[in-house]
């Protein structure tokens, strides 16, 4: 109390000075807000590179990758001057993320983990250059959309790195592949030679004894027949297949082999790669040596009682909307690679899925796994042979399923599946469909075809992210509504929240009311390729839960029901060619555009958790707003500043501290509300001035409130300097910092309100009360409720309630900051009145009628 006292005096004497300049805080942290803005527009700028329609050469991405470092660094560097010796452990990740850039950019493939082996439910997306394609999708099926897939693990691009430097490869194999390139020596040659070095390399020790233990760990019992062998299954799962290009039947996949064969397997596995078809596709691609990294996927054998693939469309005829799906009795290798005699079924995408036709074809023959390894053929029961491998039941499950996946990866799906001995659906693999182009509808003869479909909206917005989603609407207005989100739906929200990157697996486009398309969110949006239109004011008024929508994110256009012709022509992947300098920036992005860290309140978001540029600039801006709030709880003010006391009708007898625009020119001592040219603060002022809210007259007190009153004391949080005396305003143009206690009451205001919406926030904190404990959490909970019915993020612990909103117009905070002043009145003896849980939304509604005379400053 005494120090904050001298503070005031100080204040109010100009020709004393301060310790802490709070002009030269606010000034840095309005630099950090700029730069993390500066950081976003390069990072999406450097995105549309990608889309194919712009031509860039290795000059681009080097000066991007350093333009970026130096934003970057230079944001660590700022904040650290806002707060000195803090967030040191920033500059160490920085470091850290430069140097697995720098590796990147030397061309070759670089694994994001030094593990060499990974188990699938450790695996996610972000993991794929560790573990490639085939591994990450098949994790994902797993543990995100929850179906049966085998067990299983990883063994990773980081132990191919290893096995290379084992043997000390690397130089003969760059040395026999130039020999090839000039035509020193043929194909056939060149591969041999390669195949025969790494069949003939050593395996490092940690590495097979790593292997040895994750093949124990999978290895499932068998207590109704212990001397079963149990078989394994070693596939490849390079970077790229599957994924970045097709790769198919080129590299080699082990099948049926007991466990004392898996370590040569994974050498024929790695062998592979050199394969004849396998370089001549990457001289046809052009795809460098440094940029082959073979993982592999090492499980268990599924002890199939059939097999079978199936297509999510028809490729040849998508308009027909059926799926094919082929099946075989036993074993499925000889199925998938189209040597064995198969039934077929179509049936329809639409549920209740109907079989269209069927051919059964007689199955005399199917494939059993040998228990010494390998497989042979053996005769099938008459009454089998004959009959459908596939049940009406396990059709149905097929195409649920299929869909499911298919919605989830956002293209139509290849899957490979196995029936085990209890009938369930085992899914073995998926990759992309690729769809025949002829049968697709061509881009000359879509608008005459769309003239046709009903338009709900077109033109509101900026496009974030371009492309085609189809699929029904699903309103999130809370965290609960973000949780329930079905696979496939086209996410319409309010605000552009980076808490919504939690659903990017899930959907299949974004809608907002307010967002900006440079912002968190939308960089997320281009990373997961989801279509998404931003700051189209009106969708949440448009658009309702369930209704079905084709979202055109190229030509801003959204479309009634489900617009065939433009789903199909979104089903095709773009014929973009890749060039070296194409791949070597996708895989710069994945270094710096991914962002880890979502909510602030996690354990983990933290310096030692960013894991890319995006992650480090989040954390500077989150974590910068923050600084500045506290910056006001225990921080004096430079004495230079303008300051004086507002002189007002209503008891707050406030000290106001004017750090640039905030009142009018010649203005000093006595404030009163007038001379405030803040429209923060006069948001404030007039929230607090509406008739509704403020209430002076004394309130009747029970003898249990008039108790509690008496025996209450400060709580800790109530004691802290910021909280205690003199109530506080800083004040500029566009800024408002509000320290506020009235009797037992304390509330703190922070809010910055400029035209970039990217920069905006606003913050209200509130404790305390006169009353018992129970009344006081009610009426917590009360301005909780108020707070998320205007679109907060809010956190109650007992009477202390904690709200905050970002990212929204300049508008919407002026709005909240009315709100605000409304609250400071209204509840100053509310908790008086809050003697039951009736009383919570009885007053909350109450708010909303106050808020309804509300039409802006």
């Amino acid at each position: 109390m005494k120090h904050l006292v001298e503070w005031v005096q100080q204040v109010l004497a100009p020709k004393k000075s301060a310790r802490i300049s709070f002009n030269d805080m606010f000034a840095t942290f309005k630099e950090i807000l700029a730069l993390n803005n500066q950081t976003l527009d390069l990072i999406a700028n450097a995105n549309d590179m990608l889309s194919g329609d712009y031509i860039f050469d290795r000059h681009f991405i080097d000066t991007f990758c350093q333009e970026v470092a130096e934003m970057v660094h230079e944001l660590i560097y700022k904040l650290q001057t806002m707060v000195p010796h803090k967030y040191e452990e920033l500059t160490e990740s920085f470091q850290r993320i430069e140097s697995e850039i720098n590796r990147v950019l030397t061309g070759r493939l670089v694994s994001p983990v030094e593990d060499y082996i990974l188990p699938y439910e450790q695996i996610t997306r972000a993991l794929i250059e560790a573990v490639g394609e085939k591994n990450a999708h098949l994790a994902e099926i797993k543990s995100v959309l929850g179906l049966k897939t085998p067990a299983g693990f990883a063994i990773t691009t980081t132990a191919y790195f290893a096995f290379l430097e084992e043997n000390g490869l690397s130089a003969a194999i760059n040395e026999t592949v130039q020999s090839w390139q000039e035509e020193e020596i043929d194909l056939e040659q060149a591969s041999g030679k390669i195949r025969e070095l790494i069949l003939a390399g050593r395996v490092p020790k940690q590495l097979k004894k790593e292997i040895e233990a994750a093949i124990e760990q999978i290895s499932p019992p068998t207590p109704d027949d212990p001397d079963k062998i149990q078989l394994f299954a070693v596939r490849s799962s390079a970077v790229g297949e599957d994924g970045e290009h097709s790769f198919a039947g080129q590299y080699q996949s082990e099948m049926n082999l007991p466990r004392e064969k898996i370590i040569d397997a994974y050498k024929e596995v790695l062998a592979s790669a050199y394969g004849e078809r396998a370089m001549e596709y990457r001289r046809h691609m052009g795809i460098g040596e440094n940029e082959i990294a073979m993982a592999v996927a090492c499980q268990p054998v599924i002890d199939a009682k059939a097999s079978g693939v199936l297509y999510t469309y028809d490729p040849v005829k998508p308009e027909d909307e059926t799926m094919l799906i082929s099946s075989s009795w036993g074993l499925g290798e000889r199925d998938v690679s189209s040597a064995a005699i198969a039934d077929h079924f179509t049936i329809e995408r639409r549920p209740p899925h109907n079989i269209q036709r069927i051919k059964i074809v007689r199955k005399a023959t199917a494939l059993e796994p040998i228990d010494g390894g390998g497989t042979r053929a053996v005769e099938v029961t008459e009454d089998r042979q004959t009959a459908p491998a596939l049940s009406n039941e396990q059709l149905q499950g097929l195409a649920e399923l299929g869909l499911k996946i298919e919605k989830f990866y956002k293209k139509p799906q290849d899957i490979e599946f196995a029936i085990d001995r209890n009938g369930d659906i085992i899914v073995l693999q998926s990759r992309q469909l690729s769809m025949q182009h002829q049968a697709l509808p061509r881009a000359s003869e879509l608008a005459e075809i769309l003239e046709n479909y009903p338009v709900i909206i077109q033109g509101k917005g900026t496009i974030a992210q371009e492309g085609i989603a189809a699929g029904q609407v699903w309103k999130v207005r809370n965290n609960d509504d973000l949780n329930k989100i079905p696979i496939g739906s086209i996410l319409v929200a309010r605000y552009a929240s980076p808490n919504l990157t939690r659903a990017m697996k899930r959907i299949s486009g974004i809608m907002t009311d307010i967002g900006s398309a440079t912002g968190h969110l939308a960089t997320i949006a281009r990373e997961f390729r989801i279509p998404t239109i931003m700051n189209m004011e009106t969708a949440t008024d448009i658009f309702q839960t369930g209704q079905e929508i084709t979202m055109d994110a190229q030509e801003n256009v959204i479309y009634q029901g489900l617009v065939k012709e433009l789903h199909y022509y979104s089903l095709a992947e773009e014929e973009i060619e890749e060039t070296f300098e194409y791949r070597l920036l996708r895989r710069v992005l994945r270094k710096i555009e991914p962002l880890n860290l979502i909510d602030p309140a996690d354990s983990d978001f933290s310096p030692e958790s960013c894991r890319t540029f995006h992650d480090i600039t989040r954390f500077v801006h989150e974590k910068a707003v923050q600084e500045l709030i506290d910056f006001n709880y225990y921080h004096p003010h430079s004495s230079d500043a303008v300051a004086g006391r507002l002189q007002w009708s209503f008891p707050l007898d406030m000290v106001v501290i004017d750090i640039g625009g905030g009142l009018a020119p010649g203005t000093g001592g006595t404030i009163v509300p007038s001379q405030v040219t803040s429209p923060p603060m006069t948001a404030v002022l007039k929230g607090m001035s509406h008739p509704g809210a403020w209430d002076t007259e004394p309130v009747s007190v029970d003898f249990g409130s008039f108790m509690s009153s008496l025996t209450r004391t400060m709580s800790s949080e109530a004691t802290e300097p910021q909280q205690v005396g003199q109530n506080l305003a800083v004040i500029s143009s566009d800024y408002v910092n509000i320290s506020l206690r009235l009797g037992y009451h304390f509330t703190v205001i922070d809010a910055y309100a400029v035209d970039d919406i990217k920069d905006n926030y606003a913050y209200f904190r509130f404790s305390g009360g006169v009353t018992e404990q129970d009344r006081r959490n009610r009426r917590a909970r009360f301005v909780a409720e108020v707070l998320k019915r205007n679109d907060f993020h809010t956190e109650v612990h007992d009477d202390l309630i904690v709200g905050s909103i970002k990212k929204i117009d300049q508008q919407g905070i002026l709005k909240r900051l009315y709100l605000f002043g409304i609250l400071i009145g209204f509840t100053r003896q509310l908790d008086v009145k809050m003697v039951s849980e009736e009383h919570i939304n009885l007053f909350a509604d109450k708010i909303d009628q106050l808020m309804e005379d509300y039409h802006g400053l």
